[in-house]
């Protein structure tokens, strides 16, 4: 472990922030609310270290045994927190516990732009608590990444993108965040930040190449759900894989929002996703003439039963004048229905022609349901 803390200490640069608010689905503003609240305004001291805060009560439950005793004794570990006030440089007595026990100290302590704590390091993304500080170390945005990653390890992710600052509050900081005000905070910081133009991407990003990773599983069932509460029906379902009928709502989304064509999922798309209002049809569409509507909708334009029940619509004509026969066709002096066959005994063929008509008639009823239900989805956006 470089005992010096000292490495190439880069900046985080407005690009990285909205890079990183996509791997949660936030975007610029969400993050730069967070990092106004829980960051420490810079990453680095004035030396080039990544800010450090040196806990003595976490390092006592770190240690046990003799590297105990002698970490009390030194003054470098108490029992509980605020047993004695923090020094205003923790880089000293960091070194001195290091000398006690290195893995201990690292994990007793808060690093970087937000103050991650060693302990910490697994759910920020990280093998060890050494790989961690010399990540934090190299780059404030390696800070950044490790904040992300924790609030996702910690499900937290679902409070910031439905911007629920009491929930993020607490579970960030601890039942006691009401102490600090850290949920209005975070409310006003991201009101501030909503009326600030955002970032532009510095160039459109590529499709992923075969030879690149995939994105995740997870992520794709994100993309489905918010395609299809922004009314992107023809998204299908939320299975997280990109088929046939994702890559059209994708490829819609896209040419509605402004995005370069294409069906993959990057940091634009989910950045647009996060910004994006419910999807509203053009008046053009609700409005379209019979012809557009046949052309557009298969049900409409393939459907045989229409053509079938128009057909036999004609022969429907005839049962007026049959339902004189029929009303003619009683017993004159008993007054009483008689049965409709011929001297034969046979049916005579008006009836066949009656019973032909009825049924024409329910299809074409039948036919006219099914019209009518195509052409509502197709105008009320259903099917593209």
């Amino acid at each position: 472990m470089d005992k010096t803390f000292k490495g190439a200490a880069k900046r985080i640069a407005d690009r990285d922030i909205s890079r990183i608010g996509a791997m949660i689905g936030v975007g610029e503003d969400e993050m730069h609310a967070f990092m106004d609240v829980e960051a420490a305004g810079s990453g680095f001291d004035r030396a080039g270290r990544p800010k450090l805060l040196f806990e003595p009560h976490v390092f006592y439950r770190n240690l046990a045994g003799a590297n105990r005793t002698a970490a009390v004794k030194a003054g470098l570990a108490y029992a509980k927190w605020g047993a004695k006030p923090y020094l205003k440089d923790s880089y000293p007595r960091l070194a001195a516990a290091m000398a006690i026990d290195e893995t201990a100290a690292l994990k007793s302590a808060s690093w970087g732009l937000t103050q991650i704590l060693g302990e910490n390091f697994k759910a920020a993304g990280f093998a060890t608590v050494q790989a961690m500080v010399q990540a934090f170390m190299a780059d404030e945005a390696a800070h950044l990444e490790a904040a992300v990653r924790f609030i996702k390890a910690n499900k937290l992710d679902d409070e910031l993108r439905d911007h629920n600052w009491a929930g993020f509050a607490r579970g960030y900081n601890g039942p006691g965040y009401k102490k600090n005000r850290y949920d209005s905070k975070l409310a006003s910081a991201y009101a501030k930040w909503r009326k600030i133009r955002d970032t532009p991407p510095a160039e459109p990003v590529q499709k992923p190449t075969a030879a690149e990773p995939s994105v995740d599983k997870e992520t794709i069932e994100r993309v489905q759900q918010q395609l299809k509460s922004l009314g992107y029906t023809e998204v299908g379902g939320v299975d997280g894989r990109i088929g046939t009928l994702t890559a059209t709502a994708i490829r819609a989304f896209r040419a509605e929002n402004g995005l370069p064509e294409g069906d993959g999922i990057d940091d634009a798309l989910l950045l647009a996703l996060q910004k994006a209002k419910p999807r509203v049809l053009a008046p053009a569409r609700s409005e379209a003439p019979p012809e557009v509507v046949r052309e557009k909708v298969p049900e409409v334009r393939t459907n045989w039963l229409t053509k079938v029940g128009a057909f036999f619509t004609g022969i429907a004509a005839l049962i007026g004048s049959i339902f004189d026969g029929i009303l003619g066709n009683l017993d004159e002096a008993s007054g009483v229905m008689q049965p409709v066959k011929d001297a034969a005994g046979d049916v005579p063929g008006w009836v066949w022609m009656l019973a032909i008509a009825g049924v024409a008639g329910g299809l074409f009823l039948i036919a006219r349901h099914g019209e009518a239900k195509g052409v509502e989805a197709f105008k009320t956006g259903a099917r593209r």
